[in-house]
C-alpha cells in the first residue's frame, strides 16, 4: 500500500520504517524536512514531504504527531486528502503537564476522546485508533516472553478496521477490536497505564495482552 505519514518524531520514524520494512511505500510529512534528513538517508526507498502532500499520497494515513497537535496537523494536511481513507490515529492526548507520582494528565476527559474530537472535525476521514498503547520501540515485530500482545483498535468504520488488522498482523499483533469511536475513551487512557512502571521504575519493556 502507499502510507502518507503524519509526523517527524521517534514513533512516525519507527512506523515508516516498519512499513518500509513490511514491502509498502512511505511518504513521511513534516513542516521540517530536515529533521528527517537522518532517516532518509537510511531509507532511500522512503519519501520526504508535507502534510498535505502525504496525506494526498497514502492509500491509507497515519497520524503519529503530540496529541496538542494532531488537529492542526489534519487541518494542514486537509480535509480533502483525508476523505474516505483510512486514517491510524496513534495519537494520545497527553496534557503539557509532568506526570504525578508516574501518571500523566489528559486534556481530554472520559466522556469525550481525542479521536471523537478528530472524528467529529474530519467527518469524510475514517479514523482508526491503533498503536497508542505501547512504545515505538515495539510497534514493529514486538517479541515478548508471554507472547504476541495485543493492540486495542476502534472506529466507525469496519472496513478501515479490517485494513488496519490487517497492518497490525503484519507487524506482528494481535489485534482486539473495541467497537466504535466511543471507545477510545478507554484505549486512550492505556497510555497512561503503560508508562507508569517507565516512569516511576524505567522499564518500558512491555506490552498489553487480552486473555480469553
Amino acid at each position: 500500500m502507499k502510507i502518507g505519514i503524519l509526523g517527524s518524531g521517534d514513533v512516525a520514524k519507527a512506523l515508516a520504517g516498519g512499513f518500509l520494512k513490511h514491502g509498502h511505500d512511505v511518504t513521511l510529512g513534516t513542516r521540517t524536512p530536515g529533521k528527517l534528513a537522518d532517516w532518509a538517508a537510511k531509507n532511500p526507498k522512503g519519501h520526504i514531504a508535507n502534510f498535505a502532500e502525504a496525506a494526498k499520497y497514502g492509500e491509507l494515513v497515519v497520524l503519529a504527531v503530540k496529541g496538542t497537535a494532531a488537529a492542526e496537523v489534519l487541518r494542514l494536511a486537509g480535509a480533502a486528502n483525508l476523505a474516505g481513507k483510512p486514517v491510524i490515529d496513534v495519537t494520545n492526548p497527553i496534557a503539557d503537564a509532568p506526570p504525578v507520582n508516574g501518571v500523566l494528565s489528559y486534556f481530554t476527559t472520559l466522556d469525550d476522546s481525542q479521536m471523537e474530537r478528530l472524528q467529529r472535525e474530519f467527518p469524510s476521514a475514517r479514523f482508526v485508533k491503533a498503536f497508542n498503547s505501547v512504545g515505538n520501540a515495539f510497534m514493529v515485530d514486538p517479541q515478548f516472553k508471554g507472547g504476541k500482545p495485543t493492540m486495542f483498535i476502534c472506529g466507525n468504520d469496519e472496513a478501515a478496521k479490517k485494513t488496519v488488522t490487517g497492518i497490525l498482523d503484519q507487524f506482528g499483533w494481535e489485534t482486539a477490536d473495541m467497537g466504535k469511536v466511543e471507545a477510545a475513551r478507554a484505549i486512550e487512557p492505556l497510555c497512561i497505564l503503560w508508562c507508569i512502571p517507565g516512569f516511576l521504575r524505567n522499564d518500558w519493556v512491555h506490552a498489553f495482552k487480552l486473555l480469553t
